[in-house]
Parts: C-alpha cells; sequence; structure tokens
C-alpha cells in the first residue's frame, strides 16, 4: 500500500493544483486600481499643443511630454513649460539661437541650463528677454492645467 509520505506528496500535489486553479479563476476579479471616476491630474487632459507639435515633429508616439536625446531629464510638467519655452524662443530672432534645457537636480528643484551654464531661477537669467519668455512659458502651462 501506499506509503505515509505518497500520500502526503499526493495531497501536496492536490493542493498545489486547487491553488492554481483558483487563482486562474479569480484573476480578472484583482482590480489594482481605485474604484474613483476621477482621473489622475496628468490624465485629465491632453499636454499643451507645443508639447504634442514637438512630438509630432520628432515622429514620436504621443505622450504627455516630449524628451529628446541629449536633453536633462525633467519631470513631465517641466518638460512641457520647456516645449512652450522653445516655442516662444523661436518667435523672437534675438533668443532664436538660445539652447535652453530644463533638468531636475537631484534633489528635485529646477535647473534650467542655457547652453552649460545651468540656472536655478528665473531672476537669475542674463537676458531680459528670455526672463519674459521664460515667464510667458509658466503662464502659458498654468493657463493651459488651470
Amino acid at each position: 500500500m501506499f506509503s505515509a509520505v505518497a500520500v502526503i506528496g499526493v495531497l501536496a500535489v492536490l493542493v498545489v493544483i486547487g491553488v492554481a486553479v483558483l487563482a486562474f479563476r479569480t484573476r480578472e476579479d484583482i482590480n489594482l486600481t481605485p474604484q474613483s471616476s476621477e482621473k489622475p491630474d496628468w490624465v485629465r487632459h491632453l499636454p499643451p499643443p507645443e508639447t504634442l507639435a514637438a512630438s509630432q515633429q520628432d515622429g514620436d508616439v504621443f505622450q504627455i511630454f516630449d524628451h529628446d536625446e541629449g536633453e536633462r531629464v525633467a519631470a513631465p510638467f517641466a518638460e512641457q513649460i520647456e516645449d512652450i519655452l522653445r516655442a516662444e524662443l523661436a518667435k523672437d530672432p534675438h533668443l532664436q539661437a538660445l539652447h535652453v534645457d530644463l533638468g531636475t537636480a537631484p534633489d528635485g528643484s529646477l535647473e534650467i541650463w542655457l547652453g552649460k551654464e545651468k540656472f536655478t531661477d528665473i531672476q537669475s537669467l542674463p537676458d531680459a528677454r528670455l526672463r519674459a519668455a521664460f515667464a510667458e512659458a509658466v503662464r502659458r502651462w498654468q493657463e493651459h492645467e488651470g
């Protein structure tokens, strides 16, 4: 007859099969998303038109921000502001040649890169027209998010 070890082995296999079948049948019953009809802030509306245009120009698929090769990584809202800022700079012949890149510092603060020079706030930027364009980009982003 069966030994005690064989009986325990058969029971263990049956338990494992039972658990697997139960898990398979209930796999669709598990919902890891909150039971709220309210969407998170970042999916409530499309990104700014400048971000959509920058993504399409690069041939990228739709995304909430446009991050190009060689750019510093920044929070999505900062990348969106950067897209708006670049559109503002393109309108001004004096500012068109400037390379502005926004990044996020290790401490989470914003970095503004003008070429290879780093600034930590808008007021420290060396050009009044650049400060005005940056302020306008922030204002337009806030208006879009509002």
